[in-house]
This record gives structure tokens, sequence and C-alpha cells, in this order.
């Protein structure tokens, strides 16, 4: 699968997401800049699989609407 990504890829992961292991959000990332696919991690270490302190939520709106902005135009 991961052999026909050519899609630009925003990967955030929250480090007490207890849906999807922490090494899987690593490894997406990994496999993106090892095929050298723009690609950027946003890790929230104190987030589980949704974003939901304030600050965090900040940092999650602008990084993705950021990253929607660099690649629909």
């Amino acid at each position: 699968m991961v052999d026909k990504w050519n899609t630009p890829m925003l990967v955030i992961h929250g480090g007490k997401d207890f849906r999807v292991p922490e090494s899987e959000g690593m490894q997406a990332f990994q496999a993106l800049q090892l095929k050298g696919i723009p690609s950027k991690f946003l890790y929230f270490p104190d987030e589980g699989h949704w974003v939901t302190k304030p600050q965090n939520s900040v940092l999650w709106h602008r990084t993705f609407y950021s990253w929607l902005d660099g690649y629909l135009k």
C-alpha cells in the first residue's frame, strides 16, 4: 500500500491515542519522508485520538488550515 502513496500528507498523532499506536503515525511519516513525498508530522504527547485541549486545538487548526492552504490552491 505505501508503495502507491504519492499525495502530500499531514500526519497528526496523539501520544495517548489508544486507537492507533503511536508508532503507526511515526512509521507513516517516515515512509513519506523516505519516498520524498511532502509531509509534516504534528505530535501531541498529551492528547488521545481527539485533540481537546484549547492550546493544542489552536495549533491543530492553524497547522491543518495552513497545510490545506498550501496544497489546495
